[in-house]
């Protein structure tokens, strides 16, 4: 898939919590069905949502900035270049369509303030058609039908998948041919969780805004498909405000946006004339292609440990101290925790530790956290699991990912319960649940997270 026919693979950020605990299977001797604790279930409280505060400005390098803001918006993620600077003319209007999922609609207002605040993008809902940007909900099984690695993807020239359809018969509108943005269609699944859902429309809409492109040298960008961040951060507002600046035009070349970016970088980030640049090296082709193999969807396990053990072999020939050498530890965790859990828990530790020394390292390290309070857990370590709970899920909060606050706080409760703190530990539990229907949706999947934490539990304070 190439962006010129759309884009956004989520499967990382799917894969990476909803395997979070399997890296403790072995090690817990997890029990089957029949024998697995009994959890005490409250009756589930109304779905939680996040009120789409600002993010704070990026710490970055001026200098740095212009590169990346290059790299994103004058290439697609295949690697072909694309000619000159394209956008939609002010005021963008966006119109929803299809059947959204429940808390969708007010997730995009949420969303289209942040942009008109953030990024001052004159951006405003459009209650009928026509509109520039069109967001279509729609079943999930027909997005899969159409490009079969794709949760969501976007694409231009169209407003709406029966358009999208006719005009791949008919000889596909490419981003490469555009000369400025007139329409784009956004394709989100109607039968995810709402964060998932949320997750999707923040990324696809930036990319139908502005930058095409994803680098994983990015630490704090979902411009990048590490997919640690899930909702739009200050630094890409901040590229999003210097796409829509008035010094640009659509039709640049790159050489002429190159001209005018730094002063552009200068009025809108004056902190970032005075940070030192930091520039990380370009990431490789064959790294980017070991990390897609080893956690993307179809290869079979043995072709996934393989590529995850080349991934971090590249990351070290590379001499990388970056939070791509961690996430090469993260990988090779996440595909080798049921072959070798000790290994695994050896790199997610690992991971962990580079995290903790990388600027903006924060929410990447709140995932490794997860993945190891689970070990702690299954070894009945209750001070260990309240210690990275405590530390982590105020990130996971500010970052405004609910299935990560959801699965620490479940952790946390099962810790409770552990040292015989029986209310706090309901209490815990109870709070996780509004989170935890965000971020994994549908009743039975909230229940199955809360029992398959359970079973980590080496004790029965229940019983």
């Amino acid at each position: 898939m190439t962006k010129a026919l759309g884009r956004c693979v989520r499967w990382l950020a799917v894969a990476v919590l909803c395997g979070v605990f399997a890296a403790c299977a072995p090690v817990a001797d997890w029990p089957g069905p029949a024998q697995r604790l009994a959890v005490e279930v409250p009756s589930l409280p109304p779905v939680r949502s996040f009120a789409g505060r600002g993010a704070s400005q990026p710490s970055r390098a001026n200098s740095d900035m212009a590169r990346d803001f290059l790299d994103l918006a004058f290439r697609l993620e295949s690697g072909r270049s694309l000619p000159v600077f394209t956008r939609f003319e002010e005021p963008v209007t966006v119109r929803l369509s299809g059947r959204p999922s429940p808390g969708l609609e007010a997730d995009l207002d949420r969303l289209l303030a942040r942009l008109r605040a953030e990024a001052g993008i004159d951006i405003r809902r459009a209650r009928s058609a026509p509109a520039a940007i069109t967001v279509e909900a729609v079943p999930r099984a027909r997005i899969r039908r159409v490009l079969p690695q794709a949760a969501c993807f976007v694409v231009p020239e169209v407003s709406s998948l029966a358009d999208y359809l006719a005009a791949r018969r008919g000889g596909l509108a490419s981003w490469t041919e555009l000369t400025r943005r007139d329409r784009v269609a956004i394709f989100l699944p109607m039968d995810v969780s709402p964060q998932e859902a949320r997750d999707c429309l923040h990324e696809e809409l930036a990319q139908a805004l502005g930058p095409l492109n994803d680098l994983y040298r990015l630490p704090d960008s979902v411009f990048n498909d590490d997919n640690m961040h899930t909702v739009l951060t200050g630094f890409d507002m901040l590229i999003l405000r210097a796409y829509y600046d008035p010094a640009l035009q659509n039709g640049m070349s790159r050489d002429q946006v190159a001209a005018r970016l730094p002063a552009i970088l200068a009025r809108l980030n004056p902190a970032g004339e005075r940070v030192a640049p930091r520039p990380l090296p370009a990431t490789p082709r064959a790294w980017i292609k070991a990390i897609q193999t080893a956690l993307g969807p179809g290869a079979p396990p043995a072709r996934q440990q393989a590529a995850a053990v080349e991934a971090l072999r590249i990351a070290q020939a590379q001499g990388w101290r970056d939070h791509r050498l961690a996430f090469s530890h993260f990988a090779f965790g996440r595909v080798w925790q049921h072959e070798d859990p000790a290994g695994a828990r050896r790199a997610f530790e690992r991971a962990d530790r580079i995290y903790a020394a990388v600027p903006e390292g924060d929410v990447h390290r709140a995932f490794a956290a997860a993945q190891l309070a689970a070990y702690a857990l299954a070894e009945g370590d209750a001070a260990r699991v309240r210690m990275l709970t405590e530390m982590h899920l105020p990130v996971a909060a500010r970052h405004e990912n609910a299935m990560l606050m959801a699965t620490l706080m479940m952790l946390r409760a099962e810790a409770l319960e552990m040292q015989g703190q029986r209310t706090d530990a309901r209490a815990v539990r109870v709070d996780s649940l509004g989170w935890a229907r965000y971020g994994f949706g549908s009743e039975w999947a909230v229940l199955a997270k809360l029992q398959e934490i359970a079973a980590l539990n080496p004790t029965d304070p229940r019983g």
